[in-house]
């Protein structure tokens, strides 16, 4: 039996985990599948790879199907209720860089920071009748993050495709999401509330306290988690 390490199944996100493990003494090799990957370390223990999209990984992880997985902290936190008592972060893999955030239109020149966004979102319900429309994927995150600085005039509205487009499409009035650079959100005539980063988010190893794994095997497993020097 072995254990499972998923992890981000394209672009730099996948090179860069490859890259961090293989400087660890983990040797990668194709399997022959365009799906799985199978990996050894040198001297001995194997681990089965398996790429997955970074989203698919927290869910995999928290049903025990895999026992390790890299994946954004953002990912995690937005799908894991509780995701402390699921899993633990082992490392941090410094890269994938990416800030949530809460951005609004340029044009608004009177709003820098939460407040004058409050303020607004107030007036824009009285106006209109109906709340500002927040653009967003990371629906349980944002809500969290704007509770506890007290905002309640608002409606998250589900975007999965090109948030920053949804203000200039007028199906939104401000979004939050995830930014590395700031240059889509400059690009699309938004700005960064000066008070508005909801979650700094990372490439991270995380481990699934659920590993669904034998005695012996877990023993394999630590003994891997150990031989990365962590």
């Amino acid at each position: 039996m072995t254990f499972k390490l998923g992890i981000p199944s394209k672009g730099r996100l996948m090179d860069k985990t490859f890259d961090w493990f293989q400087s660890r003494g983990v040797l990668i090799s194709h399997s022959g599948s365009e799906r799985e990957y199978s990996a050894e370390i040198k001297g001995g223990s194997g681990i089965q790879l398996v790429l997955l999209s970074a989203g698919e990984i927290p869910r995999e992880l928290a049903v025990g199907r895999i026992q390790l997985g890299v994946t954004g902290t953002d990912l995690i936190r937005e799908k894991l209720v509780n995701w402390q008592t699921i899993v633990d972060p082992i490392a941090e893999l410094g890269f994938g860089y990416a800030n949530l955030i809460i951005a609004v239109p340029s044009c608004w020149v009177d709003v820098d920071r939460l407040d004058d966004f409050d303020a607004v979102a107030a007036s824009f319900r009285k106006t209109h009748g109906f709340r500002l429309r927040i653009a967003t994927k990371y629906h349980r995150l944002v809500r969290e993050f704007l509770q506890n600085e007290g905002i309640a005039d608002y409606q998250i509205v589900d975007s999965q495709g090109a948030t920053e487009g949804t203000v200039k499409n007028q199906t939104a009035e401000a979004i939050a999401d995830i930014t590395s650079s700031g240059q889509t959100l400059k690009v699309n005539h938004l700005k960064i509330l000066q008070d508005g980063l909801v979650l700094e988010s990372q490439a991270t190893l995380f481990y699934a306290k659920k590993h669904n794994l034998d005695q012996e095997h877990a023993k394999v497993l630590a003994h891997f988690i150990d031989g990365l020097g962590l």
